[in-house]
């Protein structure tokens, strides 16, 4: 099956889906939507916006994700990110994390729908680019059917323009974000429910979706799907994107190709600064079920902080992988 109008979506993670890596998935896919880590409406006014917002403009589709629950403060990160370029802004109502309660944004906003209304209504009136959330299925004990479909429909009345659902409750009280990831029971009905529900607002699922064959089953019922660590520690999965839920006729890169890519992108990024571990970390998952995996990994995880080590490390570990130059 192939999908039109729909999405498939890289999901932000924390230190992860930074501008190295989202290059790197933009090798493989030019049709997924690429998401930033999550950035705080704080850090984008006060901070160093182009280390924070900065991208190749190869990443595009691109989207930006704000955790925050001010909503002047969030009107004003919105304009920040729409002079960025970024072709979505997304509002961050699912993160778990002791940091981010404490700063009352991310899944605990799930209690105040209003204010979570509010917020997506000022960053609608801020920019001419397509809003939309990202939120759980309900915290703790809340109850995930009215007190979700409530927050829905004030988010539609608000001006959202698609909504990621993450299918599993978050438990604020008892579970770490990592436990956050896995424990809670997912509910893949619920979301599908909710989807009928509110067509033709468009609803991404998220939430332990690990191949393509899953995802294409969920894009029957959704208007789209979001893949988080089973795609970066899977990576070459993502080559398979465009031909298979996108029916495109494009052919497939290859191993060499990626190599000879990712050497030319490190040798401009060292010119800048950049450490050859801070791009060679987020390519480990290229080599799953590769003949040469372990060696692969070791080499760009050592050798890499080497002295004077420099692009021909890549060279180096991409060789010793079966795949390469066949």
């Amino acid at each position: 099956m192939h999908i039109e109008n729909k999405i498939f979506a890289i999901a932000p993670m924390l230190d992860w889906t930074d501008r190295h890596f989202r290059f790197l998935v933009r090798l493989l896919t030019k049709e997924a939507l690429l998401f930033s880590e999550m950035i705080t409406s704080a850090a984008i006014i006060h901070g160093d916006r182009e280390r924070l917002l900065g991208f190749n403009e190869a990443e595009h589709k691109l989207a930006v994700q704000i955790a925050g629950s001010d909503p002047k403060e969030l009107a004003i990160a919105t304009k920040i990110c729409t002079d960025y370029n970024y072709d979505e802004i997304n509002l961050n109502v699912g993160c778990p994390s002791d940091r981010v309660q404490a700063g009352k944004f991310g899944a605990c906003l799930m209690a105040e729908p209003n204010l979570v209304a509010d917020c997506i209504s000022a960053m609608v009136g801020a920019t001419n680019k397509p809003i939309s959330v990202k939120l759980r299925l309900g915290i703790d004990e809340q109850d995930i059917e009215k007190p979700l479909d409530n927050l829905i429909d004030l988010l539609i009345k608000a001006g959202v323009a698609r909504i990621y659902v993450h299918a599993r409750k978050a438990w604020l009280k008892g579970l770490s974000p990592k436990e956050n990831r896995t424990i809670p029971e997912l509910n893949y009905d619920r979301v599908h429910r909710l989807a009928k529900r509110v067509a033709p607002m468009p609803i991404i699922i998220n939430g332990g979706i690990e191949n393509l064959e899953q995802s294409q089953q969920h894009l029957e019922h959704l208007d789209g799907v979001m893949v988080g660590r089973a795609a970066y520690h899977n990576t070459m999965v993502l080559a398979k994107v465009d031909q298979e839920i996108f029916g495109k006729n494009t052919p497939i890169i290859t191993l060499e190709e990626i190599k000879q890519n990712m050497m030319d992108y490190a040798e401009n990024q060292l010119i800048k600064g950049v450490k050859l571990n801070q791009i060679t970390r987020h390519m480990l998952g290229l080599a799953k079920g590769q003949y040469g995996a372990k060696n692969f990994r070791k080499i760009l995880t050592l050798d890499v902080s080497k002295d004077g080590a420099g692009v021909e490390i890549i060279a180096k570990a991409f060789n010793a992988l079966g795949g390469v130059g066949r």
